[in-house]
């Protein structure tokens, strides 16, 4: 087998699979006739049977060979090279799913996924996923898209407040001041392995959906804003993908006013 895309490699090996799957049930189906003639003492029926069977049963056993010796694609390779990501790419494009790559990880709106080629699974929100087959993958990606985000936009929002409240006093910024949100997700991530758990696109990600929520009012009534300014030209800018398929940046934010 030499394809060179996982996706023809499992259409080819399917298509073998189902040659070897026909051969096998024939093989069974002359076995239970020597069962039933067994059964009934129908000894002339049951040396025929007898005969038909081992010679479906060999045919069998050579389909079930040729099919182990027809898997050759190297899966691993496939994933760590870098070529799994390209071939969903390629697919979800023209699939018109909008799926984009970032820092090592498919971004689709509103999932995150990342590849994991130890185990050769992916990883969509936290959720590992075996089934990797590029057809499968990105239709599940397209009903996640239909289907919108699961996400607790208040509750997100009070721990940018949180979060903006410790780098504002820490700073002896003025309130109301704008603060770099990469400043934001570092208090958010102080506790070790944190960082690893809740990622840099995950959390834009999840500002992009409390963008899109409308959600901007703070238990103590101060009101979120996401200013684009001079901050998205500097480093530490933060990106995910938008509903629309197109680059969405934050760099700051700020939380003015209070009744």
């Amino acid at each position: 087998m030499t394809d060179t895309s996982l996706e023809s490699a499992l259409s080819a090996i399917e298509r073998e699979a189902d040659t070897a799957v026909r051969s096998l049930a024939a093989a069974l189906k002359e076995a239970k006739k020597v069962k039933a003639a067994a059964a009934t003492g129908h000894v002339r029926e049951l040396r025929q049977a007898l005969n038909t069977t081992a010679q479906l049963a060999n045919q069998a056993a050579d389909a079930a060979t040729l099919l182990e010796e027809g898997w050759t694609f190297d899966e691993e390779r496939h994933f760590a090279g870098g070529a799994f990501a390209k071939e969903i790419l390629a697919l979800a494009a023209e699939e018109g799913v909008a799926v984009f790559e970032s820092d090592d990880r498919l971004l689709s709106y509103p999932a995150i996924v990342v590849i994991s080629p130890a185990d050769v699974t992916v990883v969509i929100d936290k959720k590992k996923e075996r089934r990797v087959r590029p057809t499968v993958l990105v239709a599940t990606l397209k009903a996640l898209q239909s289907r919108g985000p699961k996400f607790k936009a208040e509750a997100f929002l009070e721990a940018l407040a949180g979060a903006y409240d410790h780098v504002v006093a820490k700073r002896d910024l003025r309130p109301g001041a704008t603060v770099k949100l990469a400043d934001i997700y570092s208090v958010l991530t102080l506790l070790p392995g944190s960082g690893r758990d809740y990622t840099k696109q995950e959390f834009a990600r999840d500002l992009y959906l409390l963008d899109q929520s409308g959600v901007t009012t703070t238990r103590d009534r101060r009101t979120l804003s996401l200013p684009a300014s001079a901050l998205t030209r500097g480093s530490g800018v933060l990106t995910t993908v938008a509903r629309s398929g197109q680059e969405k940046v934050y760099a700051g934010m700020s939380l003015g006013g209070q009744a």
